[in-house]
């Protein structure tokens, strides 16, 4: 069958069009292995990769600046995935084109159950309505969105189109990344240079690669460029030196926007500089905006701000000295005019700093929240109605007392002595201080005193036979120490939204759930005692989509031996000292490079003890023999996981390849003993009954004792200490 000559034409000029496309355009990888960079959200386990690989890929969102590799990434998505992959510019396609290609993939859904994937290259250059039209298509799973943008989505992406989309964050590549790719596009022999005999020489690589400053796209159309532009030498090879790609790329590429992400973060960099006192990086972060086109107008706005926010009393001069550099600039203009803006930014980045100008703001709160006061009379205009209603009676005219000040009160009745500017101990202020307090002082002694009434008690309740059960369950600290000392762990821990995290010993779902929590763009993996604890894990997690679901094994052997986890979580993991010697060399094999190893271990011999409760005198033998007990008790426990040391957990961890910190953290809750409880421990079959036994307790010896324990903290709630190792490991690689 002869093929149609129109069809012959329009595949001919596909072609055309590739082969004179830019070169950062035939280089785009068809692969998930070709593609390069950005291995915090495609690399090895990641959660995006695993979606891409499952063909199992939900609405999505990339943004990054521009050569980052979002367009590639979809052209990649677009030859792995099994659904009708359309791609749309959101400069050139309107409603009408967007309303026409949905319809087309509600057809090619009901006709063929094939799902289409709609990726939107400048998603944020759509309008609301624009944006609007996309949405119930998105909603219903009609269509799988995928949109590209170098602005922050959380702003000029409607909130429902990213509520229903997971949103990935590309950054700049590396040095590395961008050379690899300036490698290839020299060897491919179809899309690259591969069949040109062309020399890059390594100080215009170098020189390539750093100018683009991470924008691949920029690398790329630099080579091309200087491979276009220069001749051939007498030995036939187009030579690449430094002075050919400096004419290729002769400014290095910066990516600022004045309503962009970029902008603001320059800017919150640059006053967070001068506020912190660092001249050199508030020098950086002012020259880089200079540098990318902002209007150094804009600068000394945001500095006078902060002369009066951070600079404040501390150096009442910091205003003046501003204002006037500000002058001069407008006078002088450009260049000469970045002589005062650099004195400016020196000017506050070294002065003292004080915040205290926000005391107004607390004035404000005040008025806000308290009800209308009254001003006091003596404070009121007695111009007008001194003599009908006595206002200004008592004022106390300060200019006719010794230092222009006397004692009284200004602030209404109910605020006498609130404190909204308390003055700090730097510059100005610090020699203002001392006389500020004092007055203050002077006026809380004049103002005056208010009786302490007690309050009558008006409530009664009978007793309740539930009561103790309740009790128990409230004055039971247990949960709550666990969940203390879950979120030091996940503090530590630092984890980061596109991280690896395994979790050891994650029978309980504590660490496991706040894993999944911190990570919802990387992965989540958990090792659990036995198949019983993943079923019932499983269970728990059943109604989450199944990418977002933990990864259950039952030993570190289960795991895929090609996995490296960022950050490591454990609560009580350890075991003996044997058995935590033997887990912990496994588990810093795994750990990624610059990964963290953060769990806890729990210190029995230095926590509560029974007999410390009670109120022995010195002198009293009961009390003596039940200390020596209990002491040996704990430390000859026959359970090894009970009897670690802070000394043995340093001990055992100087012996790993791993940089490691330990800290205490000291809890004190509230328990509820009951008499029962009571009862169980003295009970002969209990570890501390049975070691009074054998120490030489009678059961007269042990009955008193529990008479006594029973009438000291029977139904009672009791302070009960913990103490909890924090291990926090780092491996180098």
């Amino acid at each position: 069958m002869n093929q149609d000559p129109q069809d012959l034409f329009q595949a001919e000029a596909a072609e055309r069009r590739q082969q004179q496309s830019p070169l950062a355009n035939r280089m785009r990888p068809l692969t998930l292995d070709d593609y390069v960079g950005q291995e915090h959200i495609i690399g090895p386990g990641r959660l995006l990769r695993r979606s891409i690989e499952a063909d199992q890929l939900s609405s999505l969102i990339l943004y990054g600046p521009p050569g980052t590799g979002k367009t590639t990434l979809a052209s990649v998505i677009a030859n792995t995935s099994s659904s009708a992959f359309v791609t749309l510019n959101a400069v050139l396609a309107g409603v009408k084109v967007l309303r026409e290609e949905i319809d087309a993939a509600g057809h090619r859904f009901a006709y063929r159950q094939q799902r289409t994937t709609l990726f939107v290259d400048e998603v944020h250059r759509w309008n609301k309505a624009q944006q609007d039209a996309l949405l119930p298509h998105v909603e219903n799973g009609a269509i799988i969105f995928i949109g590209a943008t170098t602005e922050n989505p959380f702003f000029e992406v409607i909130k429902p189109l990213v509520s229903r989309s997971r949103v990935f964050q590309l950054r700049p590549l590396d040095d590395d990344a961008v050379s690899t790719l300036l490698t290839r596009s020299l060897e491919d022999p179809v899309n690259g240079f591969g069949g040109q005999p062309v020399a890059l020489e390594d100080e215009a690589r170098q020189h390539l690669v750093h100018m683009a400053n991470g924008d691949a796209r920029s690398a790329l159309n630099a080579l091309e460029l200087a491979v276009n532009t220069t001749a051939e030498g007498q030995d036939g090879v187009i030579r690449i030196d430094l002075a050919t790609a400096e004419e290729s790329i002769q400014r290095r590429a910066v990516l600022y926007d004045k309503q962009g992400d970029v902008h603001y973060d320059a800017v919150s960099a640059f006053i967070k500089s001068l506020r912190g006192s660092d001249p050199d990086a508030a020098l950086y972060w002012g020259a880089k905006m200079i540098y990318a086109g902002e209007d150094p107008s804009f600068l000394f706005r945001r500095m006078a701000i902060l002369a009066s926010e951070d600079v404040g009393l501390a150096d009442p001069q910091a205003v003046a000295v501003v204002e006037s550099c500000w002058s001069l600039f407008n006078r002088i203009g450009l260049p000469e005019g970045l002589y005062p803006l650099s004195q400016a930014i020196l000017y506050l980045a070294t002065a003292p700093k004080s915040n205290s100008a926000m005391a107004l703001f607390a004035a404000l709160e005040a008025v806000e929240q308290e009800k209308d006061q009254e001003v006091p009379t003596p404070l009121k205009d007695g111009n007008r109605d001194a003599t009908a209603f006595g206002h200004g009676a008592g004022y106390l005219y300060p200019h006719a007392y010794r230092d222009h000040w006397v004692a009284q009160q200004y602030l209404p009745v109910g605020l006498e002595g609130r404190v909204f500017f308390e003055p700090g101990a730097l510059g100005y202020e610090s020699a203002i201080r001392d006389q500020v307090l004092r007055r203050r002082e002077e006026l809380l002694a004049a103002a005056p005193e208010q009786a302490d009434v007690p309050a009558e008690g008006i409530t009664y309740s009978p007793d309740d036979p539930g009561r103790e059960d309740w009790l128990r369950r409230a004055g039971n600290a247990g949960s709550r120490h666990l969940g203390t000392v879950r979120d030091a762990i996940c503090t530590r821990a630092g984890m980061q939204r596109h991280d690896r995290v395994l979790v050891v010993r994650a029978d309980n779902g504590l660490l496991l759930a706040e894993a999944c929590r911190a990570v919802p763009e990387g992965g989540v993996w958990g090792q659990v005692s036995s198949p019983k604890a993943a079923a019932g894990l499983n269970l728990r997690y059943s109604e989450l989509p199944e990418l977002d679901r933990p990864v259950l094994a039952t030993s570190l052997g289960e795991l895929d031996p090609s996995l490296r986890f960022e950050r490591v979580l454990g609560m009580d993991m350890l075991g003996g000292p044997q058995e935590a010697e033997d887990l912990l060399s496994v588990l810093a094999k795994i750990l990624a490079d610059g990964g963290r190893m953060a769990f806890s271990q729990s210190l029995p011999l230095m926590g509560q003890r029974v007999h410390s409760l009670l109120d022995f005198r010195a002198e009293d033998k009961l009390g003596t023999h039940l200390r020596e007990v209990e002491e040996n008790l704990w430390a000859n426990h026959p359970n090894p996981s009970l009897r670690w040391t802070e000394v043995d957990l340093r001990d055992l961890l100087a012996h790993l390849p791993l940089s490691a910190e330990i800290e205490l953290l000291e809890t004190v809750d509230q328990r509820f003993v009951s008499v029962k409880e009571i009862r169980s421990w003295l009970n002969p079959q209990s570890a501390l009954g049975a070691a009074l036994s054998s120490s030489g307790f009678s059961s007269n010896d042990l009955a008193g004792l529990s008479l006594r324990m029973e009438q000291e903290l029977g139904n009672q709630t009791v302070p009960w200490q913990r103490v909890t190792a924090l291990v926090v490991t780092k491996h180098h690689p």
